[in-house]
């Protein structure tokens, strides 16, 4: 089942996140007790299963090692992800390094993007919306490779 919906969420003193049920329960494991923390793209985290995140970690073993940004991406991502304990609450403790990354604050928004649950700092998520609430049409093509037609606003499927 994809991931989808978004959810405001605070940050508490211990940094510690609840994660929302319908986004742990999302996931299709009914044991989760651990996920994997890493740095998203934007400045948000990124929150995976064990299984999603073994899943991106055999899509990332086909990248060419020889190439210098892909060395460099891979070193930087599995250096900052780490495994997180889910606590009876269904809350995750964010390390400082990733909250750092992130510059996430106290207020947050959880978001659910298909395999994944992204992270991110309220002010942050509401200044992504805004800037791409009015490209939302050219994303919808660039995102399904598909071109507009001269003088059209909708992607025709």
């Amino acid at each position: 089942m994809a991931l989808t919906g978004t959810y405001e969420r605070t940050l508490d003193s211990k940094q510690r996140l609840a994660i929302p049920r319908p986004l742990k329960d999302g996931f299709g494991d009914q044991s989760l007790d651990e996920l994997y923390l890493c740095p998203g793209n934007e400045g948000c985290l990124s929150l995976y299963s064990c299984r999603g995140f073994e899943e991106f970690a055999a899509r990332m073993v086909r990248l060419s090692q020889g190439r210098e940004a892909v060395r460099r991406y891979l070193r930087f991502f599995y250096a900052q992800s780490e495994r997180v304990q889910v606590d009876s609450q269904s809350r995750i403790r964010i390390p400082e390094r990733l909250i750092r990354h992130s510059q996430l604050g106290k207020e947050t928004v959880l978001i659910g993007v298909q395999d994944h649950i992204e992270i991110w700092d309220c002010e942050r998520w509401k200044e992504f919306l805004s800037d791409c609430s009015s490209q939302f049409d050219e994303l919808t093509a660039a995102a399904l490779d598909m071109t507009l037609p001269r003088g059209s606003a909708d992607p025709q499927v």
